[in-house]
């Protein structure tokens, strides 16, 4: 058991694809519960009180942006879970997940510029 995080594009027609996978990186699930969270404080009003767990998150070329500018400046937030595993700094792989997830967002932006939908999702 653990977490378990997926990169996903969505084609117009509706086929799924996956294009990323990390395994208990609890930094970049961090960042993802906070924009979640942030695009529901926005349309609703107000936060849900629910575990960000099986529940993806659409992201558009701005969340895209974002994530990048906190790759490059180290802020992606440490994320404390029973089944979150190691903080992600703290791991000998560490450099290989932060080019996982550039490498993440270059592929993403490809489908954004094609009208495919991109998304994040967990498990854990």
């Amino acid at each position: 058991m653990g977490l378990d995080a997926y990169g996903k594009v969505k084609s117009p027609e509706g086929e799924v694809r996956e294009i990323a996978y990390w395994r208990k990186f609890n930094s970049l699930h961090g960042w993802m519960e906070n924009l979640w969270r942030a695009k529901q404080l926005t349309r609703d009003g107000e936060y849900s009180s629910e575990d960000f767990n099986c529940v993806p998150v659409e992201l558009h070329e701005q969340d895209l942006e974002m994530l990048e500018l906190a790759i490059h400046n180290h802020m992606l937030p440490e994320t404390g879970g029973f089944f979150f595993g190691t903080p992600a700094h703290e791991r000998e792989d560490y450099v290989e997940l932060m080019g996982s997830v550039m490498d993440f967002i270059k592929e993403a932006r490809k489908y954004l510029s094609r009208g495919w939908e991109i998304a994040y999702d967990s498990w854990w």
